[in-house]
């Protein structure tokens, strides 16, 4: 019965976070990445703000977990507005393929941190993991010409996001998800909020579509899904669960061809194959 649960939990991940890319693209075509990113922390802060209200009793009290949740908020930060910039330059299917790479560098630390094994198949999934990244990088076709800048920064926000999975996994899986989560979206909000004032693009943009893309990407990315995936972290495996979520740039592709006309070359379809063929080596048991 639980098993189920999570599967049923996690297809509600699938659905909202592979069609949050194309959401995402649509919301960068009225503001920079650090706006778009601002705000979104911002609404989703505001909308499990209540929680607290039924949660306050799991607030953590030790300077331990407070001094971790400052660490993962900020690394979470960084990581969402990484990928949020290489996003606004490239495709949002091929961005999506290239941040799950997450569970390949959630497989290299989870062996030194969380002491999972490192067989034969994994380091062979790996290596096809990252042979895949390559073949997406040469051959993506990028609205930048010949640059890497996109392609550089996608693959930090996916190794930062990882990291956010092995810490939350070894220090902070006792904390609740939703208070968790609340302490990236707001901590993160405010930092974020203090680098878009400095640079000066923190207004609101008057776009229907804009609030449209904004609100989802807040409400049913950042703060259902994102509660959700805390939880099946907590109650998961890291490499499992990262890599199950390799059936969301899939999706995601789809979408981006749907909704937004987005191309995929055949040597980008390759490499996609290479990553979730790597992703199943470093999950087969």
């Amino acid at each position: 019965m639980k098993r189920l649960r999570n599967w049923l939990l996690f297809l509600i991940v699938i659905l909202f976070w592979s069609s949050n890319w194309t959401v995402m693209k649509i919301g960068l075509r009225y503001a920079d990445p650090l706006t778009f990113v601002f705000h979104r922390f911002l609404i989703s802060a505001l909308t499990l703000l209540p929680a607290l209200i039924v949660l306050s009793g799991k607030i953590p009290r030790r300077r331990g977990d407070l001094a971790n949740l400052l660490f993962i908020s900020v690394i979470n930060a960084l990581g969402i507005l990484s990928t949020n910039t290489g996003l606004a330059y490239e495709k949002s299917g091929l961005s999506a393929v290239i941040t799950y790479t997450q569970p390949i560098f959630v497989f290299c630390m989870a062996v030194p941190f969380l002491k999972e094994k490192a067989s034969m198949s994994r380091i062979i999934g790996v290596s096809m993991g990252f042979l895949g990244v390559s073949i997406i990088s040469l051959t993506r076709g990028a609205s930048l010409g010949d640059s890497m800048e996109p392609i550089l920064l996608l693959l930090l926000g996916a190794f930062l996001w990882a990291v956010t999975t092995i810490y939350y996994k070894k220090s902070l899986s006792h904390v609740d998800p939703v208070i968790t989560n609340l302490f990236q979206m707001g901590l993160g909000s405010i930092l974020i909020g203090l680098a878009s004032a400095i640079h000066g693009e923190a207004a609101f943009p008057a776009s229907t579509e804009y609030l449209f893309a904004i609100l989802y990407a807040s409400v049913a990315s950042s703060t259902v899904a994102f509660t959700i995936w805390i939880y099946l972290l907590r109650e998961e495996e890291a490499t499992v669960l990262s890599s199950s979520a390799l059936t969301i740039p899939m999706v995601a592709l789809i979408f981006g061809w749907l909704f937004l006309g987005e191309t995929i070359r055949p040597q980008a379809h390759i490499g996609a194959l290479l990553i979730i063929l790597g992703v199943y080596l470093v999950n087969r048991r």
